[in-house]
């Protein structure tokens, strides 16, 4: 199976440096078919892509922008949002000293050779290139999106994916679903740890950092890891978003809980970080959160 990065993974590479360093060298490209990588450095007002070659001028016609341009299935936003970005494309031809590339070639192969191969449970690597309320899009390769849930991000309870993730971040994620249409669902908190795997972490009578996610009348839910909270007694005042520090007064397996104690809180502004991943194959079949020894059973079957 040939895989596809995401735009922004060849753009350095010594091998796509040399193809465009001059016309001989892009000749070499085109005869073998090698995907190249490039800054679009302007998309005109006929919605053509201008791509730096160095030494002569690339253009990507709006056809050959993205894969589904040509029949509407995909805008011409897609096309303007990509300027000052990097693009991948496959020399087309040559016609004087410009370059026609085809961005949606290799979209259409990445499609063919790479996704369609993929099913649920398969672990692919993937770039965050927009956050919404409801999710993350996800470039999974080629600059083909995928949509990460907020929902499926982590199990600690978010309110926005920028609590989580950032824009630019290289993320690990795993195929939730495919739907008839090819659209591709993923899902991060799988690979994240089980409730033992995070809570190993711990031990009773440290003092730890967390981030306080919930503010309830019964208690305050304090996040320690992305998949693991616990839960400290309410104190007015407080709200989500605040960062603290706990004392881990329990830490309890069989019924999936830990009892934290409040010792400070504060408002500070958090950068998400790239997470540790637990998950360190290319494919996951079943997850089981919760401990073999809780009755309440967290699991996923992909």
């Amino acid at each position: 199976m040939r895989i596809f990065l995401p735009e922004g993974a060849l753009i350095a590479d010594d091998e796509n440096v040399r193809a465009m360093q001059n016309e001989a060298s892009l000749k070499q490209a085109q005869a073998a078919g090698q995907v190249l990588e490039s800054r679009a450095i302007l998309c005109d007002s006929a919605h053509n892509l201008h791509v730096s070659l160095g030494t002569m001028r690339g253009v990507i016609p709006r056809s050959e922008g993205a894969l589904g341009i040509d029949n509407g299935q995909v805008r011409d936003v897609a096309l303007l949002t990509r300027v000052n970005k990097p693009v991948q494309f496959i020399v087309e031809r040559f016609c004087g000293d410009t370059v026609f590339l085809s961005r949606k070639a290799v979209q259409s192969a990445c499609c063919q050779e790479y996704l369609r191969s993929l099913q649920p449970g398969h672990i692919v690597t993937a770039v965050v290139t927009r956050l919404e309320s409801f999710g993350v899009f996800c470039d999974v390769g080629a600059g083909i999106s995928a949509l990460l849930p907020v929902s499926q991000i982590c199990v600690s309870r978010i309110e926005h994916p920028c609590q989580r993730l950032r824009v630019g971040m290289k993320i690990r994620a795993a195929v939730r679903n495919i739907d008839h249409c090819g659209r591709i669902t993923l899902t991060m908190k799988e690979l994240l740890g089980t409730w033992s795997e995070n809570a190993a972490n711990f031990n009773i009578g440290d003092t730890v950092p967390g981030i306080i996610r919930s503010v309830e009348h019964y208690g305050i839910f304090v996040e320690l890891t992305p998949n693991l909270s616990g839960l400290a007694e309410f104190v007015p005042g407080l709200h989500a978003g605040m960062s603290c520090s706990v004392y881990v007064k329990a830490i309890i397996p069989e019924k999936m809980k830990i009892k934290l104690v409040l010792v400070d809180a504060f408002s500070q502004t958090i950068t998400p970080e790239s997470p540790f991943y637990y998950v360190r194959s290319n494919r996951i079949e079943h997850w089981l959160y919760s401990p073999r020894t809780c009755e309440k059973v967290i699991e996923t079957h992909f």
